[in-house]
């Protein structure tokens, strides 16, 4: 049976992974090449530890692929429940970088649990979404499936790492698929939506608009439908959030993040300090122009003068060398990644199959999106890796793992029934 299943794997997949990585190296190559160049396998220079990484990731997609498809159903809550024990060890054992204690530290190896505590939830919660008695219109059932989210969630943010932790809120997307309300979504979009237009706007007029639109929306929806009082109660909600986002932001953010969210407003920052990292990024991305300036031919990458280039800021070398159209090319290879999972994941027999497809593109998508976002002003600067792209260990096998594991589940469904 396993013979069958490696013969029904999605090459599709597997190459878009295969030019990922290679481009990614590539990227790292170029980012991190030191005046004296060294061989690329020379273990001391980013590069060449990258290529170890990676060439690491070979045996481990192997074992992936050759592992029983069902073991990862069956023991989905060990894999959870593992992810979760590392995540406590972290607050005796971690180690503090930057202010975050999210690393484990074993000489000059790191390790990042979050990354792969991020295969552990979605295992567990497709596991639970796959019963048949679930559903997500029961309080219950949405009250457990919301707890496996948000279990890793308050943990990694007490790190704090607000980073990783949002990356695992984009499984609302997964629930919205397999029945959650969209309501949940509105209100969650309707959040962010007011939280930044009430650091730019005074809240008393945010919320004569408000009280406007749901006035508006009363009249219009259907007389036996009306509730005066749930409207009420959701108008006194939202002031209430509104009114209290000054003192959140003035009380309750750390500096780094209030600077974060200044630089995305447009507020005045100084551009040699906390505006620095945006600033050096989209003049990187800007200089690209549209066909870029060659590969190893970038100026402000040769320059150093983006920090973290090989890691959260690789894109910018993207910009920088190979232009608005190269750009254009990794974005769609990216997307085609994305459509190819889910498209994959819609024909899976099972639904634990099913959720955990929606799982992988949900995390991919999200760490793409958020990468990209941030280093063009749309999204607030925060740590979190382009898949596949940014040097480290930790996040390439963790989304190694991730895909193959999705890649055995869909090669194996021929065996499912």
């Amino acid at each position: 049976m396993r013979g069958k299943s490696i013969g029904n794997i999605d090459w599709t997949i597997v190459l878009l992974y295969i030019t990922l990585v290679i481009m990614g190296w590539l990227t790292i190559y170029s980012a991190s090449l030191p005046l004296e160049i060294t061989s690329i396998f020379d273990t001391k220079q980013i590069y060449g530890r990258q290529m170890l990484f990676i060439f690491f990731s070979i045996p481990l997609i192997f074992v992936l692929l050759f592992l029983d498809a069902k073991i990862f159903e069956r023991l989905s809550f060990v894999f959870y429940g593992i992810g979760i024990i590392l995540l406590l060890g972290l607050f005796v054992f971690g180690v503090t970088k930057k202010g975050q204690t999210n690393w484990y530290q074993f000489g000059s190896f790191g390790f990042q649990p979050s990354e792969f505590v991020k295969t552990g939830t979605a295992l567990l919660l497709a596991k639970y979404l796959s019963y048949p008695q679930i559903n997500l219109k029961n309080i219950k059932h949405k009250f457990i499936a919301f707890g496996i989210i948000l279990l890793p969630v308050c943990l990694i943010m007490l790190q704090p790492d607000a980073g990783s932790a949002m990356i695992f809120l984009s499984l609302i997307f997964v629930l919205n698929r397999e029945g959650l309300s969209g309501w949940y979504l509105f209100s969650g979009f309707s959040a962010i939506l007011l939280f930044f237009l009430a650091l730019l706007i005074e809240p008393k007029y945010i919320i004569i608009g408000v009280a406007f639109i749901m006035l508006i929306h009363y009249l219009r929806s259907k007389l036996i439908s009306r509730n005066p009082i749930l409207y009420t109660f959701i108008f006194i909600l939202i002031s209430g959030f509104v009114f209290s986002v000054n003192y959140v932001y003035n009380n309750v953010l750390e500096p780094h993040q209030k600077d974060r969210i200044d630089v995305l407003l447009g507020k005045d920052v100084d551009i040699k300090k906390e505006g620095y990292n945006l600033n050096q990024s989209m003049i990187a991305i800007g200089s690209g122009g549209l066909t870029g300036k060659g590969y190893l031919e970038g100026t402000q990458t040769k320059g150093g003068f983006v920090p973290e280039q090989h890691t959260d800021y690789i894109f910018t070398t993207v910009g920088e060398e190979w232009g608005f159209i190269g750009c254009t090319v990794v974005i769609i290879i990216f997307v085609i990644l994305f459509l190819r999972i889910i498209a994959q994941a819609e024909k899976q027999k099972t639904k634990f199959s099913r959720v955990y497809g929606y799982c992988v593109a949900s995390y991919l998508f999200t760490h793409f999106f958020v990468n990209i976002a941030m280093l063009i002003k749309l999204f607030p600067t925060i740590g979190v890796p382009l898949p596949f792209f940014s040097y480290g260990g930790s996040s390439l096998w963790a989304f190694t793992i991730m895909l193959f594991i999705f890649v055995k589940l869909d090669a194996n469904k021929v065996n499912e029934w």
